[in-house]
């Protein structure tokens, strides 16, 4: 049982509120309409870095408000379902915030009354220090934790997280047991871009792909006689598939897989040991390669890459691609266009960005900073590591060309040394003056017919044509 002080600290609640997602909307297009002036001025490195602590800040306080009700009453509602919520806080606050850790409790097709004792069991069942949050499942029904409207709830619980009890966004975990871990194996794949690592206690894996999860820790936990619906030779052969991943990606699909000896559906809290192997890790939200096929319930976005509206995904399509150095390589698009989100600690902003598909060069240019990118991204992902300061949409048919640069002359135009570039027309008539070479990319762009450059040097001068 826990302690009175424990019990001080416990805060559930079966009062609704409703979310009202109005005001987001209404922030949007206050965004959207202001942006193009003042939010989407070009920014340098420390200059972004600044503007980035402040649309954070600010997002922070504007989801706050939002979220004012949900944290008070401890439910959250969306669209009808409510999400209750048991949790304790344990332990004191570290730099960086607090870590978070979603627990999923059993029950499944049942009377409330037994999904309700399952949900209190789940509250005390593990102790991680941090926030230890057991949700209450918005249906009594076997696959209670995967459909397709958990996921905004979960989304809605860590952004109120987030923004109420300062947490790492980075130290998300996910955890569940019997029903809870179906649902573990769901939501792990299919919101891997959230987790800094996920459990699974007996739970049966259904027809779920794990390749999604090349960048999150994954731990399986099933009792050796736990032979119902044949979890324990389901769960084994996903250990091997997890196996043959991380073979196949040196370095990725960390994974333990436990067969507990001797234990059937309840395997006496044995499981508890994945608490401390989860702790271990923190997510990398700008990982060096991803891997996102579209699951049961369709996604817009995962990790640094969207689909702009227009693109409708479908089950079973696929987005893989990795950044080496400055060049980011697609080796599987199954979109006609994607928008690729960019920060500093992902490639060198101040550089020129290739981007490469199918052995072609589809973009090769410097992408800007602005804030307009910033609001964009962290009012649409909720998160504040997806808070992106640069982006640039990529068709399947575009080519470098397309964006006002030509490789052949990108060895002179990227010199550190240049002082100034001029443009002209075939004419002789001054189109662009000016020593920033960002401003010559844009003017470039934008003019899209030949001209004459003339780029000056410390110690020379070179004159060209370009298109």
């Amino acid at each position: 049982m826990a302690s009175s002080a424990q019990m001080a600290t416990l805060l559930v609640s079966v009062k609704t509120i409703k979310i009202l997602p109005m005001k987001k909307h209404l922030i949007l297009v206050i965004f959207s309409l202001i942006g193009g002036s003042l939010f989407a001025q070009p920014l340098d490195k420390e200059a972004a870095e600044s503007a980035k602590k402040q649309v954070i800040a600010e997002w922070k306080a504007q989801m706050s408000a939002i979220y004012d009700q949900a944290y008070q009453e401890h439910i959250i509602r969306r669209d009808g379902l409510q999400l209750g919520l048991g949790y304790f806080i344990r332990g004191a606050e570290p730099a960086g915030g607090r870590s978070l850790w979603i627990s999923m409790h059993g029950g499944g097709n049942a009377p409330k009354e037994t999904n309700d004792q399952q949900w209190e069991n789940q509250i005390y069942l593990y102790q991680p220090q941090g926030i230890y949050v057991a949700p209450r499942a918005p249906w009594d029904d076997w696959d209670m934790w995967f459909k397709a409207p958990i996921d905004s709830l979960f989304q809605d619980l860590i952004t109120m997280m987030i923004v109420k009890e300062n947490i790492n966004p980075d130290k998300v975990y996910i955890m569940g047991y019997s029903a809870g871990g179906d649902g573990v194996w769901r939501l792990a794949p299919r919101l891997a871009d959230h987790w800094a690592a996920a459990a699974m206690m007996a739970g049966h894996p259904g027809d779920v792909g794990l390749r999604n999860l090349v960048n999150t820790p994954f731990t399986i936990w099933v009792g050796a006689l736990d032979s119902a619906y044949d979890r324990n030779k389901e769960v084994q052969k996903r250990g091997k598939e997890m196996d043959e991943l991380s073979q196949s990606v040196p370095g990725k699909y960390i994974h333990e897989t436990h067969i507990v000896a001797g234990k059937g559906h309840w395997m006496d809290q044995v499981d508890t040991a994945a608490v401390s192997w989860m702790q271990r890790y923190t997510r990398d939200a700008h990982p060096q390669q991803i891997i996102w096929t579209q699951e049961e319930c369709l996604r817009n976005a995962f990790y640094w890459v969207s689909l702009p509206p227009s693109v409708k995904p479908m089950r079973g399509n696929t987005f893989e691609a990795k950044i080496e150095g400055n060049t980011i390589t697609i080796d599987k698009m199954d979109y006609d266009e994607v928008v690729i989100w960019l920060d500093d600690d992902m490639v060198e902003l101040s550089q020129p960005v290739t981007i490469q598909y199918d052995g072609r060069t589809l973009f090769r240019q410097v992408v800007e900073r602005t804030e307009e990118s910033m609001r964009q991204s962290i009012y649409e992902r909720k998160d504040p590591s997806f808070c992106f300061p640069a982006n640039v949409t990529i068709s399947k048919d575009m080519t470098a060309e397309d964006t006002g640069v030509e490789e052949i002359e990108a060895s002179l135009l990227w010199r550190d040394d240049i002082r100034r570039i001029e443009a002209y027309d075939l004419q002789g008539h001054t189109l662009c003056s000016t020593t920033q070479r960002d401003e010559y990319l844009r003017f470039a762009q934008k003019y899209g017919c030949i001209h004459i450059i003339r780029l000056h040097f410390d110690n020379f001068s070179k004159v060209e044509t370009r298109k």
